[in-house]
């Protein structure tokens, strides 16, 4: 192992290459502040590699043919199989084949350097870099360390998980064929999305949810549309079950899950979505007084609690694990860092330029099945359970003109939750072909606290599906 003799000096340090981070570089660098990233996968994150970019690659073609068998005088032109082969290869080209040079191009263009290597805090503002080869490098950081390193898939210890070599959202993304089979464990946002495209492309899907239903942090209604959707395009549901015991038949045969009912499930490849864990194991966290391991409690202005230096944006944080959440609190992040570098006084006030307000009122959701369901802020049980008095107000989408228009037997609804003291919306919900583009307009309405008397005079276009707005509205106003 080489040692480097002297510590190179930065204004700020960053550990964690992905969107996070090179958004907290991005805004230190435009205050001009010295900045070292570190990284020690691939620049760009998950987000690039192994989750945002991949899965919507898949995820595009099979909705687009969902639509286009809705439409009249298409329908019949696209009733066959997806080339499975070109979707995978549409999706190695999003996921840039897995190399990040573009992106190290990107980091280097805004004057940031890059240690590529394993980093570890070794003290207050003090972080040692590990390069592959062994080299070491030590940073030291004037006024900030900022943690950006994510989070990783968690995997239940059940017994012969290990040997049956299960997929995390990492290998459902970046899969080279087609599994025959696949069980899929855990109803959230990974297991809805990972089942649509697997189902899609010729893979028999078994889902197997511990709870009631799909979805469970959305409005029921969202996870109740998707899992009649994925039903009818042959998906096997099951809810109200947990797997107990994992095998695979000779190490590379099929999988067979075993469940607390004492039914089994046999596939080809078994996905576990069940959850996330930060990537802070092996951090250093104990130089800083903080637990290895542990997500890292942040004030508004992303700075861990208990230290006057160290900062966490991103998964880490636990406040929104969302790619585009994470790139929000690093603008804010970076710009607290500037100001306090600068000796600037910062506005913390709610939704002040240094306070992330929209990651406790306004974080916005789209989950990319077939139907789309998205939301922004609180569901009418969060709500009411944080003591707002509330109405939910809900309306059919497929009664709105643009959405016949989109397609045929449209199926979907909307919902917004009204503050019934301020008049404005605390929440809104949308489930349909479509809608995940409608749901920026929820987003400003919400975060901009509108009124809905003004929101009134908001005219939507006709015909769109975005008439929904009104005829919300008109229902509330009665």
């Amino acid at each position: 192992m080489t040692h480097a003799a002297e510590p190179v000096v930065y204004d700020v340090v960053i550990i964690g290459a992905g969107p996070v981070g090179e958004n907290v570089a991005d805004r230190v660098r435009a205050a001009g502040l010295t900045t070292a990233v570190v990284e020690s996968e691939l620049i760009g994150g998950e987000c690039s590699y192994w989750a945002c970019m991949p899965s919507k690659a898949l995820l595009r073609p099979v909705v687009a043919r969902a639509d286009a068998r809705r439409v009249p005088g298409l329908s019949g032109a696209v009733q066959g199989p997806l080339d499975a082969a070109a979707v995978l290869a549409h999706r190695d080209e999003y996921a840039s084949h897995w190399k990040d040079d573009g992106q190290a191009a990107w980091l280097d263009g805004i004057g940031a350097d890059i240690f590529r290597g394993h980093g570890r805090l070794t003290g207050p503002k003090q972080v040692t870099v590990t390069a592959p080869d062994g080299t070491e490098h030590r940073l030291t950081a004037r006024h900030a360390v900022a943690v950006c390193t994510g989070s990783r898939a968690v995997v239940p210890r059940l017994p012969g998980i290990e040997d049956a070599r299960p997929w995390t959202s990492r290998e459902a993304t970046s899969a080279k064929e087609v599994p025959g089979r696949l069980v899929v464990v855990g109803g959230g946002v990974v297991g809805v999305e990972m089942a649509t495209v697997w189902n899609a492309l010729g893979s028999d899907v078994t889902m197997l949810v511990r709870g009631g239903g799909l979805l469970p942090r959305m409005e029921p209604f969202a996870g109740e549309l998707v899992a009649e959707a994925l039903t009818e395009a042959g998906a096997d549901i099951r809810t109200g079950v947990s797997a107990t015991a994992v095998r695979r038949a000779g190490g590379d045969g099929p999988v067979t899950v075993e469940l607390d009912n004492g039914e089994s499930v046999e596939a080809d490849e078994a996905l576990f979505a069940t959850g996330r864990a930060p990537r802070t194991d092996d951090l250093g966290l104990e130089t800083a007084g903080l637990e290895p391991g542990s997500w890292l409690t942040v004030d508004d202005t992303l700075r861990v609690q208990g230290t006057d230096w160290l900062y966490a944006a991103g998964d880490v944080n636990h406040r929104a694990l969302l790619t585009h959440q994470g790139k929000y609190q690093a603008r804010i992040a970076g710009d607290a860092i500037a100001a306090r570098a600068q000796g600037k006084p910062l506005d913390t006030t709610p939704w002040g330029p240094h306070a992330a307000t929209a990651d406790h009122a306004a974080v916005p959701q789209v989950v990319f099945t077939d139907p789309e369901a998205a939301s922004v802020g609180l569901s009418l049980a969060e709500a009411e359970q944080a003591g707002h008095r509330v109405r939910a107000v809900d309306y059919d989408l497929a009664s709105v003109a643009g959405a016949g228009l989109y397609a045929d037997g449209y199926r979907g609804r909307a919902r917004m939750v009204v503050d019934l003291d301020r008049e404005v919306l605390l929440g809104v919900t949308f489930v349909g072909p479509g809608i995940g583009e409608l749901l920026h307009s929820a987003t400003m309405a919400v975060a901009g606290e509108i009124p809905l008397a003004r929101l009134w005079h908001v005219v939507p276009s006709y015909p769109t599906i975005s008439e929904i707005w009104l005829r919300l509205l008109e229902t509330y106003r009665g």
